[in-house]
């Protein structure tokens, strides 16, 4: 048996909070981990460790925490493999559950929020429908780029904890097998789904759903834990945070690529990294995933799709709510991702805010020439940062920043002024590039641990992508906090 890591290693900061088991047998089975033939430390977070108390444990007592499961003190006595059903791609799917992660542990972090710790890649369950239940190596390396890009772009996004090396070779159909296996810990503010109510309305089970609810409301969005009309008011909050959120991955250029049901968090956190990809240039019909035949899930369509699934998260509250309400609620959403694409994309140029009018004005401009100059998606956000006090560094640009589409932003960006003038004398924006991260450079990190087992240039990468959150605000200014297994941050790092 794997032996937990003592109370002592944790200290006051690591403060346990089981409360998925206050729903119930209802809504999980218990279930056992994989063991695996080694374990090879990857990846580990410190700087997330460290917001709910982690950051303590030795080497020897993360493996055990994060690969073998030891359970953490006062925590789950079990994994859980969590239960929900879902649409995919639209079509209705009750044969799903986690069927290659579980949730393991829940914490309060330094926001006194409930957090878990959930997996990919720790074993089969009774929900892996003849899957092995394992992750590629690839694929954990692929959440690690994800999940820090977006972080760094202030996406509120499920943090990628540790990632393990296993020693398994697993056979897939989609890359070259066999191929390195992983198992991977991600940290989430919850890992409740709208597909995880969907499976109570279609069982029909009401008392379980008003359950749900009730801990989803409570838990995620305590504002309106005590509404008078809780189903309305929770669909209204789950529909204004999911907003915000594909606002911000359309202001990070960022295509999740498998927006169904069971992929989308009722706390409006981002989470489940498959096929994502971040677009070359603001082309609407830009698609993440080889699958996605249809576009469906497109880069231009992502808002729509999300509507479309709150709509389904909607008609399972109809049994505990009112359906008038409901439809007052959902009627949220589209007005609160106008107002978050208008604010994210001023906060993304990093100027003052004007008014709503002068800042739809702007953010129209901005994106009609984005789409009409295919100009590298990310260079134009990185050179006029800060607005017309970056015309010197936009001057450098290899982008020419000429005709009527450019006119059109030049007037609206005229006398605005640094959101923070002081941000801008940080190194990154003096450099020559953004830290961008389109599909040749993620294969290029992978080959290098795939080929040479060089995992350099990954924890450089990261390294950089977290200099360039810092310069526009995101991530901690100390980069004290930003260890990770690997090479320490050089001395001096920004």
């Amino acid at each position: 048996m794997p032996l937990p890591p003592s109370p002592d290693a944790l200290g006051p900061r690591y403060r346990p909070e089981p409360r998925h088991l206050d729903l119930g047998p209802a809504f999980f089975d218990p279930v056992r981990p994989a063991t695996f033939p080694q374990h090879r430390l990857r990846f580990r977070n410190q700087r997330h460790a460290a917001t709910v108390g982690l950051d303590g444990l030795d080497d020897a007592a993360w493996v055990e925490a994060m690969a073998r499961f030891a359970p953490l003190p006062g925590n789950h006595p079990q994994p859980l493999a969590l239960r929900y059903h879902g649409h995919q791609f639209q079509s209705y799917n009750p044969h799903l559950g986690d069927g290659r992660g579980f949730l393991y542990a829940q914490v309060r972090d330094d926001r006194d929020r409930l957090l878990d710790l959930g997996t990919k890649g720790s074993g089969t369950t009774p929900y892996s429908r003849g899957g092995d239940g394992r992750l590629t190596l690839k694929g954990g390396v692929r959440e690690i780029l994800a999940t820090e890009l977006l972080e760094a772009r202030g996406v509120d996004t499920s943090k990628t904890l540790s990632v393990i090396e296993t020693g398994e070779a697993l056979d897939r159909h989609d890359e070259p097998s066999p191929t390195r296996s992983c198992v991977l810990v991600r940290l989430s503010h919850g890992h409740v789904r709208i597909g995880t109510f969907q499976r109570l309305h279609a069982l029909g089970q009401k008392a379980e759903l008003d359950t749900l609810l009730r801990y989803a409301a409570a838990t995620y969005h305590p504002a309106i834990a005590q509404a008078p009309d809780l189903p309305a008011a929770f669909l209204g909050a789950v529909a204004e945070a999911c907003a915000d959120t594909v606002a911000a991955w359309l202001v990070a250029g960022f295509v999740h690529g498998v927006l169904n049901t069971d992929n989308i968090n009722v706390s409006g956190e981002s989470f489940d990294y498959g096929p994502w990809r971040f677009t070359p240039a603001c082309d609407p019909g830009f698609t993440a995933a080889y699958f996605d035949h249809s576009g469906l899930y497109a880069f231009g369509r992502q808002a729509a799709a999300v509507a479309w699934n709150l709509e389904r998260l909607a008609g399972t509250l109809v049994p505990v709510g009112q359906a008038g309400t409901l439809s007052d609620a959902l009627a949220r959403y589209r007005p609160a991702f106008g107002a978050a694409f208008v604010r994210r994309t001023v906060q993304a140029l990093g100027v003052e805010p004007r008014g709503e009018a002068a800042d739809r004005a702007l953010t129209d401009a901005w994106w009609q020439y984005l789409e009409q100059s295919r100009a590298p998606f990310d260079r134009p956000w990185f050179d006029w940062y800060g607005g017309e006090a970056a015309a010197p560094r936009a001057a450098a640009s290899p982008v020419d920043y000429r005709g009527p589409h450019w006119a059109a932003v030049r007037h609206a960006l005229a006398g605005r002024a640094p959101a923070d003038p002081a941000r801008l004398s940080h190194p990154y924006w003096q450099g020559p590039a953004p830290e961008s991260l389109i599909i040749d450079e993620v294969e290029a990190l992978w080959e290098a641990i795939d080929r040479r087992d060089d995992w350099g240039p990954l924890h450089d990468k990261v390294r950089r992508i977290r200099a360039a959150g810092r310069a526009a605000g995101f991530g901690p200014a100390d980069p004290t906090r930003d260890g990770q297994t690997g090479e320490p941050p050089p001395a001096g790092a920004a």
